[in-house]
């Protein structure tokens, strides 16, 4: 692992490259490659990683579960970021769920969805 990374507060540190990359891009960057293709290019990437993580937890292996989970995680932080979302916004969101029963949340949702229409 590089030592100037620590997981500790690795999500800020891929949150402030992702805003980097957004405001400046780069033409040696990964991520600015995908910001440049946009939300149709992502949401095919982020289908992508979901099936290689989906294969990989078929077959048992957890070194390659771990790759691709990490892969998936990547996608979905440089899609958030495009959209103006902060990997805080998604874990402010997980913190407002703690405690709340999955099945009860998920109801919460749907009644809200019929609310908004």
């Amino acid at each position: 692992m590089n030592n100037a990374v620590n997981k500790d507060n690795i999500l800020d540190q891929l949150d402030n490259i992702m805003a980097e990359r957004l405001n400046s891009p780069s033409d040696k960057s990964y991520v600015s490659s995908c910001f440049e293709k946009g939300n149709d290019f992502l949401a095919k990437k982020l289908r992508e990683e979901t099936n290689e993580l989906i294969e990989a937890v078929k077959s048992k292996n957890t070194e390659h579960i771990i790759h691709e989970a990490a892969d998936l995680w990547f996608h979905s932080l440089v899609a958030l970021s495009f959209n103006q979302v902060s990997s805080k916004d998604v874990l402010n969101e997980l913190c407002n769920r703690f405690g709340l029963s999955g099945l009860d949340e998920k109801k919460m949702r749907k009644q809200k969805r019929y609310e908004d229409v």
